[in-house]
């Protein structure tokens, strides 16, 4: 069986929401934080949220994406658990027994995106229309590096003779200018 876990590329996630899930948090959707407010009415942080969010479920932070990984049966059922737990604490839900068929349902959800390969990333889009919340997702192959890769290196040079002698002006490429 497989199912999500929230993913942290960089740290991008903690500007853009106003709480960043940590990485390696079982995911869902997180279209359930939404269904009771009125998505037009959103702005900022709520909004990027509502947009392209993965729902950790041990913090109930966010997450732009997730990745597809292998679960035992014990995972799941412990996702569950941990997920009725925090309807509970957080969303208002009057009991684990009450809660426990939706986390049912949020996670069944999560597993039924994880139809392809330990590993992909997945990624979701929201939009609201036609008073209904709309859901697309999409899948993203890992490159299988750990970090993303530099755009930059910074070479800390301890004398002059030793610099470069090739010198780039960034703001005359972005205009367009060679030198």
């Amino acid at each position: 069986m497989k199912l999500l876990k929230t993913v942290r590329a960089d740290h991008s996630d903690t500007f853009v929401f106003d709480k960043a899930a940590e990485p390696g948090e079982w995911a869902i959707s997180g279209a359930l934080m939404f269904a009771q407010l009125d998505p037009a009415t959103l702005t900022g942080k709520a909004r990027a949220a509502f947009r392209g969010g993965f729902l950790g479920i041990d913090s109930f932070g966010w997450s732009t994406l997730a990745r597809i990984v292998e679960a035992s049966e014990e995972d799941r059922a412990a996702a569950v658990e941990q997920l009725a737990t925090r309807l509970v604490e957080r969303c208002g839900a009057p009991d684990l027994m009450t809660a426990r068929p939706a986390a049912e349902e949020e996670i069944a959800f999560a597993a039924s995106l994880c139809d392809h390969p330990a590993g992909m990333l997945i990624a979701v889009s929201r939009r609201y229309e036609n008073e209904q919340t709309r859901e697309a997702f999409r899948t993203l192959q890992s490159n299988g590096r750990s970090k993303p890769a530099p755009v930059f290196t910074f070479l800390q040079v301890a004398d002059d003779a030793q610099a470069p002698s090739e010198q780039i002006d960034l703001a005359a490429l972005a205009r367009g200018e060679r030198r």
